[in-house]
């Protein structure tokens, strides 16, 4: 087993690697909790096939996302070649349902990366100052959160019309932060109140150096936590954005594989397939991430470890 090397200035341990080895031997802690708890396992694994699946894509499907079929027609029923049959447009549905992969991904990631970073400035700031401040941003909070996100993420989308990939990215992302500012929030309200803060404090730290160096480290964890319970909300907001026509059709997601076949109803002609694989692909990576987010949520916080 390697050694650790340590830096030192005058016979003293820097503290940035100080706070690096602190800090890697955190990360390594976390590790080998996740690879020992069967939940968080069973969470990564799925996550893992789907990953690779959607890197994989252009290898594994046998056409493009829109591309048709050659001397097929459209709506032909599953055959050798083609197990999910053909849409409307003689695309092959197997090879869509791959490439779909790709674009639910990188939607429910990105879409709750900027939640996550607007949850968190927004927490953070209403955390650490409190007062006034604290009580201006948490009822706003509350007010937004008393809206469904659905409803309001609905009434965006239909007032913008049909959206590019940006759009739904942004559109997910600005209406699901709210729940990571009050999680975020209460972080810090604990956090500001530990022993290194204070001594930040009497050691003439600035309110931004606490902040950015001593707190924001100290709730990454759970932030992170979060972002991965957010990514399976964003690619269900995705999926029924796409359902509902509000997303342009060249983006080949698994809710808009959905709402096609629904529109041409699949399970009346004979190609449930197109309806059912979808819907299960939807069902298995959100129930991975909320696995994943869940264990990890309950090994960094001992309040949720299992008695």
């Amino acid at each position: 087993m390697g050694t650790v090397e340590v830096v030192k200035v005058g016979g003293v341990i820097s503290p940035f690697r100080a706070r690096a080895i602190v800090v890697g031997r955190r990360m390594q802690d976390i590790g080998l909790q996740v690879f020992h708890n069967k939940t968080a396992m069973a969470g990564l694994i799925i996550l893992i096939f789907f990953t690779v699946l959607a890197v994989a894509a252009p290898l594994i499907a046998p056409y493009g996302p829109l591309s048709a079929v050659p001397d097929v027609g459209p709506l032909t029923l599953p055959a050798p070649g083609h197990p999910f049959g053909t849409n409307q447009f003689g695309y092959d549905i197997y090879s869509q349902v791959i490439w779909g992969t790709q674009i639910s991904l990188l939607v429910g990631v990105l879409a709750a990366a900027v939640a996550s970073v607007i949850g968190t400035a927004v927490g953070l700031v209403s955390g650490f100052v409190g007062g006034w401040i604290d009580e201006v941003i948490m009822r706003f909070n509350d007010v937004v959160l008393s809206i469904p996100w659905l409803v309001l993420m609905i009434v965006i989308a239909a007032r913008l019309n049909y959206l590019d990939l940006v759009g739904i990215i942004l559109v997910i992302g600005l209406t699901g932060w709210s729940v990571t500012a009050r999680v975020v929030r209460s972080q810090v309200l604990s956090l500001k109140e530990r022993m290194f803060v204070e001594r930040g404090r009497m050691i003439g730290s600035s309110n931004t150096h606490i902040l950015l160096r001593h707190i924001f480290p100290n709730a990454f964890p759970l932030i992170f936590a979060n972002t991965i319970l957010t990514v399976a909300v964003s690619i269900l907001s995705e999926s029924v954005l796409a359902f509902l026509n509000l997303s342009v059709k060249s983006n080949v997601s698994w809710g808009r594989i959905i709402a096609e076949a629904y529109q041409h109803d699949a399970l009346t002609i004979g190609m449930a397939e197109w309806l059912i694989v979808p819907g299960l692909c939807i069902v298995f990576l959100v129930f991975g991430f909320y696995l994943f987010g869940y264990a990890l949520d309950e090994i960094l916080n001992p309040r949720l470890r299992r008695r």
